[in-house]
């Protein structure tokens, strides 16, 4: 450790007593190939328990040893919790942050120590810190989110002369739910302009429809309001949601007021991550899609990269040109995601290995 960080590693080790998190230094068996630092948002969401498990089964294999942390959404427990792992000496970050704007002044300290940061799945914002950016193709993301509600649109309401749509972001603080959107605007914008999908809310824009920490609950309590200010009278044809978890919500509230019963079919609402309760429901005639995005393949390539970086190489990356988080632009590996429906749900998570039968049924 550089003499001029002493007093930064002490302030760490403060906040670590204070937390009562363990001081240990990393494992002896991490000489042999490399200590990795793994700091999740949360284990409230299933697509996050099994990034954590797939990075460290990849990283296990590869001769790394690991420290998987989850914060529970809580953005000074994170903070903490990596500021621990750089007093035990990791010498690779990976980071899913929850808030990606908070997390500077520790990844200055991690710069300070040799430390490389990778951002996963989540882009870090605000410093020049980030080495490389692990994440799937977020703007196509939501290109497929809304090729999928337009397409359902078709099947289930083909004879409509428009298409009543609400629209749901994910978390503001979530670079991520910026390209989801923007990505889904790309393709419904056309249609809004012209007349064929009418918002009878109004309501547009990150600042209007964001989710903030993609609470299925927040998801749910705005359905509600939605419906019951501009639906009385008026049926919803579909919704853009952004994420399972949120859709689930959705759906609550729209069965709450007698969608998918009746002469009331249920609307198309999409969805992200192909979580089990989704892909349940898509079988079950409720939501209508969801996106793959098979976090081993996520995993590989982020094992990919650190296996470059302490081995002197350059790692893998696809694109330099899109991920400006505000100081630099941050190189990128970009993972294709795949649409998920009724259509194709076996093709997409039973044959590829990622779920099996009896978890799904």
């Amino acid at each position: 450790m550089r003499f001029g960080n002493f007093f930064k590693m002490l302030s760490v080790g403060a906040l670590a007593v204070a937390a009562g998190l363990s001081m240990s230094v990393a494992p002896s068996s991490a000489a042999d190939k490399g200590f990795v630092g793994i700091a999740m948002p949360t284990q409230s969401s299933a697509r996050w328990i099994t990034d954590g498990q797939s990075m460290v089964k990849q990283f296990e294999e590869a001769g790394y040893t690991t420290d998987l942390q989850y914060a529970e959404d809580d953005i000074a427990n994170q903070l903490r919790q990596i500021e621990t792992m750089i007093l035990k000496g990791v010498n690779v970050l990976v980071i899913a942050s929850i808030d990606g704007t908070t997390l500077s002044s520790a990844l200055e300290l991690a710069a300070d120590n040799d430390i490389k940061v990778i951002a996963y799945d989540r882009l870090i914002r605000d410093s020049g810190n980030v080495n490389y950016y692990a994440t799937f193709d977020n703007f196509q993301v939501g290109v497929l989110q809304a090729t999928n509600l337009v397409n359902g649109l078709k099947e289930r309401y083909g004879d409509a002369d428009t298409w009543n749509v609400e629209l749901f972001g994910g978390s503001p603080d979530d670079n991520n739910a910026y390209f989801f959107y923007n990505g889904a605007m790309s393709v419904l914008q056309p249609l809004i302009d012209e007349g064929k999908i009418v918002v009878q809310s109004g309501q547009f824009g990150m600042d209007k429809v964001g989710t903030l920490r993609w609470d299925g609950a927040v998801a749910q309590a705005r359905m509600d309001n939605l419906l019951s200010a501009f639906y009385t009278d008026k049926t919803i044809h579909g919704v853009l949601a952004p994420y399972d978890g949120l859709s689930i919500g959705i759906l609550s509230s729209l069965k709450g007021v007698g969608y998918g019963s009746g002469d009331m079919p249920m609307p198309i609402v999409t969805g992200q991550d192909a979580e089990v309760q989704s892909i349940k429901s898509i079988l079950a005639g409720e939501q209508y899609s969801t996106i793959f995005k098979d976090t081993r393949e996520l995993a590989r390539v982020t094992v990919g990269m650190v296996n470059a970086l302490l081995e002197g190489g350059e790692p893998e990356i696809n694109d330099t040109t899109t991920y400006d988080n505000g100081v630099k632009v941050v190189p990128s590996y970009l993972l294709k995601p795949l649409p998920v429906t009724k259509a194709n749900w076996e093709e997409r998570v039973i044959d590829s290995g990622y779920y099996t039968m009896d978890q799904v049924k």
